[in-house]
């Protein structure tokens, strides 16, 4: 599951909220408008917290998968970010093929 907690800064959003019959609760106060999807977590005391994330498309998953060309990658767009980059020549030729 690694670290869930990223920030532990949490603000009070609402106090004494209680589940309807259904055992539902209303978060919305607290939705950012652009989180679509929630990993949901639950300790053994019954805290609960909700980890907004993101579908990515099945033929991009391998990346996430394969933790030594995730590595890769990010090592890459660090360096890029850092300005170690080197020109490799024009790539234009191969624009068209697929």
């Amino acid at each position: 599951m690694g670290n869930v907690i990223k920030d532990g800064r949490f603000k009070l959003v609402t106090e004494h909220q209680k589940p309807d019959s259904k055992k539902r609760l209303s978060i919305g106060m607290a939705v950012e408008e652009s989180q679509a999807a929630y990993n949901i977590y639950r300790n053994a005391q019954g805290q609960i917290i909700l980890d907004p994330v993101k579908a990515i498309p099945v033929h991009e998953a391998w990346l996430y998968e394969n933790k030594e060309a995730l590595k890769s990658v990010r090592r890459g767009l660090a360096g890029s970010a850092a300005g170690r980059t080197r020109y490799l020549g024009s790539f234009a030729s191969h624009a068209d093929q697929g």
